[in-house]
């Protein structure tokens, strides 16, 4: 029996304006009793087939696959991921040799919502947010094997924290191609990067912020920089490169720091212009001098879903304020939200808000977001999830 998922009156009015999700909420049935990650073929209340997808258990009940009918096989699976590496090769992001770090595919961004896959030099880690692209990894695997044939050795697999929590699946990491090799170092634009994939965040870099990390870089030179919740430490190392009087890396995590000062001793073996802290970020910038005439602050996302976005815009209010209150005059605050649920005019106003309570006077300089190989869907405008403000503070 065909599995089918049919929407209630009018509720295909997204899905004609090529939005890739269905809510819980438009669906008036469903029909062949599939399983949470099935593909199943969506039609509206006449009858009318419209698109397929993954359904799964929640609020995003059907995540869209295709708005054309045809098999989600072999063939689908390589001509999207072609499609992602066309894309990433005319950035100019592959096939070089001081850089080999890119994301292939941002999953509704590549049309293949719940699907992120990152390249680290010649090994691709590969995430699901969704049961359908965590039961169909082993395909998705053989197709990404066969579009990068030659660039890659290894596929790792790391969706144990992404998935979703009731979901009944094994949700195991490891690799599914390949193994760890010590030789294969990762690159971003010549810079050795620490990167963690086995326990580290995400796919174990930000690479989001590379493009980010390259402006710093160019406004470094003679300044003493702080890099807040500092991670692996990819804007101290900018920072370093690009000629700092010193470079001050804080973080919570112990094993951030770790891969910091690694990534320290990597590119700049016996450098004392850097120092790491493993300590809260607030109770840092609490007891801190006003030595400081660049700051970074990129925090993890403060609020991952709505009910939280009041107490999220309060954290970037405070964290703010308490930059702009210890910046020396002339410094320069890089300052960025990953929060999706944060709009960008929100986000600008908690940091004005900051500044005002804090009695600086602040200009923008650039108005940052997340870089080409990270791309938005036209049609999903929630992709655009990163925000940033480079400021001069007087």
């Amino acid at each position: 029996m065909q599995k089918k998922v049919i929407l209630k009156k009018g509720k295909e009015e997204s899905l004609l304006r090529f939005h890739p999700w269905i809510f819980s909420g438009a669906i008036a049935s469903i029909e062949g009793n599939p399983d949470e990650g099935d593909v199943v073929d969506v039609y509206t209340c006449q009858g009318q087939w419209i698109a397929c997808g993954h359904i799964q258990v929640g609020s995003i009940a059907v995540r869209v696959l295709s708005f054309v009918q045809r098999p989600i096989d072999m063939d689908f699976w390589m001509e999207r991921l072609g499609v992602a590496f066309a894309l990433r090769s005319t950035l100019g992001l592959t096939g070089r040799t001081d850089h080999n770090i890119y994301r292939l595919v941002h999953g509704e961004g590549d049309n293949l919502p719940g699907l992120v896959i990152d390249v680290y030099g010649r090994t691709a880690v590969m995430q699901a947010h969704s049961v359908g692209m965590h039961c169909q990894r082993m395909d998705i695997a053989k197709a990404l094997e066969k579009v990068l044939a030659g660039s890659i050795d290894s596929i790792y697999y790391k969706s144990e924290t992404t998935l979703p929590f009731k979901a009944d699946i094994d949700r195991g990491n490891g690799y599914l191609k390949g193994g760890p090799n010590p030789d294969d170092i990762p690159l971003e634009y010549g810079m050795r990067m620490p990167v963690d994939w086995i326990s580290g965040q995400k796919t174990g870099l930000f690479i989001d912020q590379r493009e980010n990390r390259a402006l710093l870089e160019h406004y470094s030179k003679g300044r003493n920089v702080l890099n807040m919740f500092c991670y692996t430490g990819g804007f101290s190392l900018a920072a370093l490169r690009g000629g700092a009087n010193l470079v001050h890396s804080v973080d919570s995590s112990a094993r951030a720091i770790e891969l910091t000062e690694g990534g320290v001793a990597d590119n700049f073996p016996g450098d004392t212009r850097h120092k790491a802290f493993a300590v809260d970020a607030f109770k840092y910038l609490d007891g801190m001098e006003s030595i400081y005439d660049l700051i970074i602050l990129d925090p993890p996302a403060f609020a991952k879903h709505k009910d939280a976005l009041k107490h999220a815009l309060i954290g970037y209010r405070r964290l703010n304020q308490k930059a702009f209150e210890k910046i020396r005059p002339g410094g320069l605050l890089f300052t960025f939200s990953c929060s999706q649920v944060v709009t960008k005019d929100q986000f600008r106003m908690a940091v004005f808000t900051a500044a005002a309570q804090a009695g600086r006077k602040v200009s923008i300089l650039y108005q940052l977001h997340q870089p080409a190989d990270h791309p938005i869907n036209i049609f999903h405008p929630e992709g655009e999830y990163l925000k940033g403000l480079v400021l001069s503070v007087e």
